[in-house]
């Protein structure tokens, strides 16, 4: 999977650490690997008890365990409280299938939550949501820590009605007090994780068991302490102080059924009112520390087996725990002692130390933890490179391979969070924070699971892209109950973070999800696209264009970008040559480079390629083999055989030209082609001495062979005097001229308005008025009548023509043109018109047609002629035709074969 580790941009290195044991990220890797002449140890070393569920269990516990318990219990009520529990585990539990599966699927690296993300959704989903991540963790620590600060001012703030005696409340109280004693402990976090993360990785065992051994203390307590009745005061408004008589009855059935209902009442730290949403806000913090043993999976002796187990063992034991705790207090405590003390398992303890210590541990881990966590997140966002320079430095690293700038920036913004003076002020904020990253979770889950590509094969298979949909569904619903200003907020943030990297557009070589969702897509639709079902109502051209070098097509290839009106296009080239005497396919190797091509001249078009011993017999090969079920073309476009010497546009536009290399994205992932090498790749333009790759007979059995195939065919001559045409023009339309001839002028005895070809040129010009840049342009078309002849039925045509137009909805000009004179020319001797239709025109003739369309076409932009049939003379059909449009300027000889017009509904 070393292609999973590729950066955004070359320069980038994007093999990352993994925190410490109760944050998943290793520390030793980096350093490992900063020298290639060090000597590395295998990583795998963690079992699943140690790797997974001694990080996931601590890290679940935080400080709700021990300050929130009775905070819920009280509020809510034994039955609400338990509900809340469950609806959060529920909500954990469907995201912990999600990560369970992706973790099985592939090693995860540094970053946890951000790597799943962006290597299963791609850089701007995963960079928007790691950020998100980021805040997330930043919060939580910042919670840690004013609750910490709450448990030490509780034990040693100054009260004076207290009954502690005065010689251990030694530390006055008030909210800039609040933030100072917030800022000590957060100093001491920095300075730990600046020493390095490993110092608290090696504690976490001895913590975890000084917090069971807490809650074990609890639990005994609940049984040997007789009941209790205490004094609680508070200082309320105007600094008056409030007294609330509270008592600790024991296991009593009278006080479980006073606790059983809700009593939502006044938070005395908040001095606002509680309610469903704000309770389950501060209860759910204790849910976010799900992925600490999934951030394991490069320390892990066998992930595969110690993720899903250790994380689920985690989750029920912690589950456990807080339904028998909240049963507890419920029955031991009355209402008042639970709301008005959120410190009160210290006071109803056979040796309070045991709670205090445990709080202290709790929180502490808890709040250095986050602070690891969120640097190592921000230290993957550095390295891919995701939002440039504001987030450089943190790519920098110590000489053991901590990311001491990325900490300082944790830090930072840790420090910004705890001037909210209260736990309860920041935990709303913290749990939809959280809440959103765990519905990206299970969002990129199910995308892997609807997209159904093979390698997505987890080893743990207990989920589905139901659960998947109910844990994205549950997560934002609780996200909005909890808070919808927050929730409105955190996703408004999501869009514009999203916005800006799709803007910045970052280029990975990770795969993107969204590509394989896009397949089984487009494979379902194509499947459902009936060609049985075609209806000429509902008909679009849909174009192969055959390119012989694109230094001189590129005009073209813009132009016929703006007639396909939503259709297929497909950019055609044949190479020359004999795969039997090739080591290898050459055109496989050349698909980049014309991507690349299609890319900076901004068409929407495919590519087809392929290896003919001659071009005749490649497109024929193109013509029945490109496209898939019902997207397959029905025109064929050339380009003019003459001997006109093609321009290089790549020394026009500015695109193409060295000057421009600066000014893409610096590092931006080409995938393997840059503009030398795109600018190599292609010869230089045809010279006039050069030999030319197509003859004559060939050209014109191309032709041929496309009209047998019913393909609708098109000739293009002098686009490359078509301006206006590039991303970058400001053109309208507003000054630009469609003329259409929809008669076929070398055989004008036919006269004929009506055939199919004649309504598919129609149709053609009318396509191209709607596109973009002709939307505004003037559609003419010129009826040519004999006006000096006997028989004036043309008058008759002519309103028999308009009504046509009118039925078809196209709006045109129509003009008039005598052309007496021209079809002079044509009849014999005799006065009687040839009766082959493959003898040979006249020079006269043919110069008396050019003639006429210079006079009434010079200044048209682009003009629509009839292509007549091939003949069996492929000399003579090329001159006649290259005669009749000699110096017109850009023209499009067309020769339709399909119907392509309705006037129904």
């Amino acid at each position: 999977m070393s292609n999973e580790r590729t950066p955004l941009v070359t320069s980038g290195v994007c093999g990352l650490a993994v925190t410490a044991a109760a944050c998943g990220v290793e520390l030793d890797a980096a350093a490992s690997e900063s020298g290639p002449g060090t000597p590395s140890k295998d990583p795998r070393h963690l079992n699943t008890f140690f790797g997974v569920m001694v990080p996931t269990i601590l890290s679940m516990f935080s400080i709700v365990l021990f300050l929130r318990t009775g905070f819920v219990v009280g509020h809510a009520g034994l039955l609400q409280g338990l509900l809340m529990v469950v609806v959060a585990y529920t909500i954990i539990s469907l995201t912990i299938l999600s990560i369970c599966a992706i973790s099985t699927n592939g090693a995860i690296q540094g970053g946890g939550a951000y790597y799943m993300i962006s290597r299963s959704l791609g850089p701007e989903f995963g960079g928007s949501i790691g950020l998100m991540f980021f805040l997330a963790k930043v919060f939580a620590c910042g919670e840690y820590v004013l609750g910490l600060v709450e448990a030490i001012l509780d034990v040693f703030g100054s009260d004076p009605e207290s009954s502690v005696p005065a010689g251990v409340r030694v530390l006055p109280q008030g909210y800039w007090y609040t933030v100072l004693y917030s800022s000590a402990v957060l100093l001491l976090c920095l300075l730990v994780c600046l020493v390095g993360a490993h110092i608290y990785s090696r504690t976490a065992f001895i913590i975890l068991l000084v917090v069971t051994v807490s809650l074990l203390s609890i639990f005994i307590s609940s049984v040997a302490v007789q009941p209790l009745d205490f004094v609680i005061a508070h200082k309320g408004a105007d600094n008056q102080t409030l007294r609330y008589n509270a008592s600790y009855t024991g296991f009593n059935a009278t006080t479980l059924r006073n606790n059983l209902g809700s009593g939502y009442s006044l938070d005395y730290s908040t001095n606002s009112v509680m309610s469903f949403a704000t309770v389950f806000a501060v209860l759910f913090t204790s849910c976010t520390g799900i992925m600490a043993g999934a951030n394991m999976s490069g320390e892990l002796k066998s992930p595969s087996v110690s993720i899903p187990k250790g994380t689920i063992v985690a989750v029920f034991y912690t589950f456990t725990v807080y339904v028998l705790l909240f049963i507890l207090v419920s029955a031991t405590c009355d209402r008042t002692l639970l709301i008005q003390d959120y410190g009160f398992l210290q006071r109803i303890n056979i040796w309070p130390p045991f709670v205090t210590v445990g709080i202290f541990c709790a929180a502490l881990s808890a709040a250095m933890c986050a602070m690891i966590g969120a640097s190592r997140i921000l230290h993957a966002l550095a390295l891919d490179h995701l939002f440039g320079l504001p987030l450089a430095p943190a790519t920098i690293t110590s000489s053991s391979g901590n990311p001491w700038v990325a900490v300082v920036y944790t830090w930072g913004l840790a420090q910004c969070v705890v001037f909210a003076g209260q736990l309860n002020a920041v935990a709303g904020l913290v749990t939809v924070f959280y809440l959103l990253a765990y519905a990206a979770v299970d969002l990129a889950c199910l995308a892997l699971e609807w997209a159904s590509a093979p390698n997505f094969r987890p080893t743990f298979q207990l989920f589905s892209w139901h659960t998947c949909l109910l844990g994205i569904l549950s997560c934002l619903v609780m996200m909005f109950v909890i808070n919808p200003v927050y929730s409105s907020g955190s996703i408004v943030l999501l869009l514009l973070l999203l916005l800006f990297l799709h803007y910045r557009s970052p280029t990975s070589s990770w795969g993107y999800i969204s590509q394989a969702l896009i397949f089984h897509q487009v494979r379902k639709y194509l499947l459902m696209l009936d060609v049985r079902k075609d209806h000429v109502k509902f008909w679009r051209p849909q174009m192969l264009l055959m390119v012989a070098n694109p230094r001189s097509s590129c005009q073209l290839i813009l132009f016929v970008n703006q007639l396909k009106k939503g259709g297929l296009y497909v950019l055609g080239h044949v190479q020359l040559g004999d795969l039997d005497s090739l080591p290898s396919d050459p055109v496989q190797q050349q698909y980049n480079f014309w991507l690349s091509l299609v890319d900076k001249l901004d068409v929407k078009a495919f590519v087809d390629l392929t290896l003919s011993p001659s071009v005749r017999q490649g497109t024929q090969h193109l013509l029945r083999i490109t496209g898939l079920g019902g997207m397959k073309p029905n025109t064929l476009i050339l380009g003019f055989y003459d001997s006109c010497t093609p321009e290089d546009f790549f020394l026009q536009d500015s695109a193409f030209c060295d000057s421009s290399i600066g000014q893409g994205s610096e590092g931006e992932y080409n995938f393997g082609v840059d503009l030398p090498s795109l600018q190599a790749h292609f010869p230089p333009v045809r010279h006039v001495e050069s030999p030319r790759w197509l003859s004559p007979e060939e050209y014109v059995g191309i032709i041929s062979d496309a009209i047998k195939m019913n393909k609708n065919v098109c000739l293009a001559r002098y686009f490359f005097q078509l301006e206006g045409e590039g991303k970058d023009s400001k053109v309208d339309g507003s000054e630009r001229t469609i003329d259409v001839w929809p008669l076929n002028l070398l055989q004008p005895d036919s006269r004929d308005y009506e055939d199919v070809c004649s309504l598919f040129l129609l149709q053609m010009a009318c396509v191209l008025n709607m596109s973009n840049k002709w939307r505004n342009a003037r559609m003419r078309i010129f009826l040519n009548v004999e006006t000096e002849s006997s028989d004036q039925g043309w008058v008759v045509n002519e309103e028999t023509f308009r009504e046509l137009l009118r039925k078809l909805r196209i709006r045109a000009s129509i003009k008039i043109v005598p052309w007496d004179s021209v079809v002079q020319h044509h009849v014999q001797p005799n006065g009687e018109p040839p009766a082959e239709p493959t003898r040979a025109l006249s020079e006269e003739f043919l110069s008396a047609v050019n003639c006429m369309l210079m006079e009434h076409s010079s200044q048209a932009a682009v003009r629509f002629l009839y292509l007549p049939r091939p003949t069996a003379q492929s000399q003579q059909y090329l001159a006649q035709v290259e005669a009749v449009t000699n110096s017109l300027g850009p023209t499009l000889l067309i020769h339709g074969v399909t119907p392509v017009t309705s006037t129904d509904l």
